[in-house]
């Protein structure tokens, strides 16, 4: 099983939560013993030949402005010709984003993971959210994917948490277990 994690990652947070996730996905792979290929790229690395070859593609961004990256945003718009063919169909996806916010407020988390979605849905993919019985959810889950807060009350970049990168890994089992489940 081929999977890809892709993201942009500004201050390097995005980036730890997505290797946490490469660690959950590794973890579900050597449970089911079959050969894997975990691949990590950056948002401007990924060719359309990455994306075919995947059989999971999982997609992190930090929010800004109440957005994705503009580097992620490229290359979902770069995908038109794989969408004429369907060459994404029936493939699994997964979606995380790292956010500030300031004060108790989530930035534009909800509406970062669900521009996302939106995007693998228009694909013909299956996506997965976040369940509510995974590890870390009361602490970096949403039912839409992973929301892991980086920065402090005052908006300033603080880093990710021990907890936030349990439920990364945790995310990371679900969606090759979910995966998996679909191959047999």
């Amino acid at each position: 099983m081929n999977v890809l994690i892709v993201c942009h990652s500004g201050y390097q947070h995005t980036q730890q939560v997505a290797d946490a996730i490469g660690i959950g996905a590794k973890l579900a792979l050597e449970d089911a013993a079959i050969s894997q290929s975990i691949m990590f790229k950056s948002a401007d690395q990924v060719s359309l030949d990455d994306l075919r070859s995947a059989d999971v593609l999982i997609f992190g961004s930090p929010v800004y402005m109440g957005g994705l990256a503009w580097q992620l945003k490229k290359l979902i718009d770069s995908t038109s010709k794989l969408w004429m063919a369907g060459e994404l169909e029936g493939k699994i996806g997964g979606v995380f984003a790292t956010y500030g916010g300031y004060g108790g407020a989530g930035g534009g988390v909800e509406q970062t993971l669900i521009a996302l979605h939106a995007n693998f849905l228009e694909h013909g993919m299956l996506v997965c959210g976040f369940p509510r019985q995974l590890t870390g959810y009361a602490h970096a889950g949403i039912h839409w994917g992973l929301a892991v807060r980086t920065g402090n009350e005052e908006g300033m970049p603080d880093g990710v948490d021990d907890a936030s990168l349990m439920a990364a890994r945790a995310y990371g089992e679900h969606v090759v277990e979910t995966a998996l489940r679909f191959q047999h």
